[in-house]
């Protein structure tokens, strides 16, 4: 009863000098919780002694933890360029600091300027993406599963939409195709078998009920061996006899030609945007490495209607993301790749990346073990699926310690990298030249505990 008593008033307890300058309602409601946890414990046997400083210790590291910030900056030592766990595609510093004076005023974002009156917001990008793609018009939406699921239920509400069945995809986070279509409105026809889908395939199952000829980017995985499918100019072509939409969910397709073979196994939206299609949509923040965006581009009559969909409401972007993208494929168009660091990352050379691997080991070489391979990655983020490029990484090895406690040790310090053979790695594909010094205080402090 002596320690329930001695639990002090919070109106008296938050006067402490040590909250001062804090958030008073937000100190009030943690005293509240430790304060009842104290209750509690007292009650259960499990105290037999506190002091006011250890009260006011209690509050002041939950309210550290509440206020400090959940997303923080980490190092990409894994290897993988579009990492959806950490982020997927970076911004160049550069590129943030030209769009910085716009989102941080008042700006032209409805607005037209030379008429005096209200404007879209995606003419702003439209023009960019027409001259970089030689398409009619552009859309964007918040990621390109929202492409994906206003294109069908724009066009294929209660109507049929035929795709094969050996693209019915689910990605992260168990979005998949059929579901999608099911919520969309759209009726989904499966055709052909998982491994071999041929044209006749779409054209026996057309009907007058039919809206729509889908293809859908195998994002995740890849069929080999005896397979085959149809290419999507076919898919073209079959649609304009039958007077119905083409439509290729592209994922991550690409703007420019990717190295190590990698063109011959994803699709590029400049191949395709030549055949002149009805629909595309891709995602902005996989191997166009900007911001999280879906991107759907095509004939202007289609592009319409898509606007005039009440979805799009929910579905539009801000203006911080239009400048970003717009950036972006800006530095396409005038092909600057290296102000795209996904592109940058991509293109590095193993010399380089070999370069970087040495620059660290010579300044670790003395506190650790430690050796420089070559290795294979991959791109991340649903591209290339199966693929894997050359890349270069640095074993570490510290004291005794085995490679599942050298993994957290670098993880606490924000340092992500793998365990490979056995061994753990720091893979440099993905690490930027800036982050080398980081890196070494790392291994010092690690060596040191």
């Amino acid at each position: 009863m002596f320690l329930l008593k001695s639990i002090p008033k919070v109106d008296k307890f938050v006067e402490n000098e040590r909250f001062d300058n804090l958030a008073t309602s937000l100190v009030v409601g943690i005293t509240q919780e430790v304060l009842q946890n104290l209750r509690e414990n007292i009650l259960k046997n499990e105290v037999e002694s506190f002091t006011e400083d250890e009260l006011v210790d209690a509050v002041l590291h939950k309210y550290s933890e509440l206020t400090k910030p959940s997303l923080q900056k980490l190092i990409n030592a894994t290897g993988v360029i579009v990492h959806t766990n950490l982020g997927r595609s970076l911004i160049d510093a550069k590129t943030f600091d030209k769009v910085k004076d716009v989102v941080t005023s008042y700006n032209n974002l409805e607005y037209d300027l030379a008429k005096g009156k209200r404007g879209e917001r995606y003419s702003h990008i439209s023009d960019v993406i027409c001259r970089l793609l030689g398409c009619e018009d552009v859309l964007i939406v918040n990621n390109n599963a929202s492409a994906v699921f206003l294109i069908l239920n724009t066009f294929a509400k209660k109507k049929e939409v035929i795709v094969s069945r050996g693209e019915l995809v689910e990605i992260g986070g168990s979005f998949r195709i059929p579901e999608v279509m099911k919520q969309s409105g759209a009726k989904l026809i499966e055709i052909g078998a998982t491994n071999k889908t041929h044209l006749r395939d779409y054209e026996d199952a057309i009907t007058d009920k039919t809206s729509m000829l889908m293809k859908v980017h195998k994002s995740n995985y890849s069929i080999e061996g005896f397979s085959s499918e149809v290419e999507f100019k076919e898919l073209i072509h079959l649609a304009r006899e039958k007077n119905l939409i083409d439509y290729y969910d592209m994922g991550s397709g690409h703007l420019v030609d990717l190295p190590y073979g990698l063109d011959q196994h994803e699709p590029s939206v400049l191949k395709y945007m030549q055949e002149n299609p009805s629909l595309l949509s891709f995602s902005g923040d996989k191997l166009l490495g900007s911001v999280q965006a879906g991107i759907i581009v095509g004939k202007k009559e289609h592009i319409a209607k898509l606007k005039k969909n009440q979805l799009l409401r929910m579905l539009r972007v801000d203006k911080l993301t239009l400048a970003l993208l717009e950036e972006s494929v800006t530095s396409v168009l005038l092909n600057k790749i290296d102000e795209i660091p996904t592109l940058k990352m991509l293109f590095a050379s193993t010399d380089e990346l070999r370069e970087n691997a040495l620059s660290l080991q010579e300044a670790v070489n003395d506190i650790c073990e430690s050796e420089i391979i070559e290795t294979k990655t991959v791109i991340g983020g649903g591209t290339t699926p199966n693929r894997t490029i050359p890349s270069i990484a640095l074993t570490i090895k510290i004291k005794n310690y085995k490679q599942n406690k050298m993994e957290r040790l670098f993880r606490e310090r924000k340092i992500i990298g793998r365990i490979e053979d056995n061994r753990f790695l720091l893979d440099f594909r993905a690490i930027q030249k800036s982050e080398i010094p980081l890196i070494i205080d790392a291994v010092k402090e690690i060596a040191d505990v």
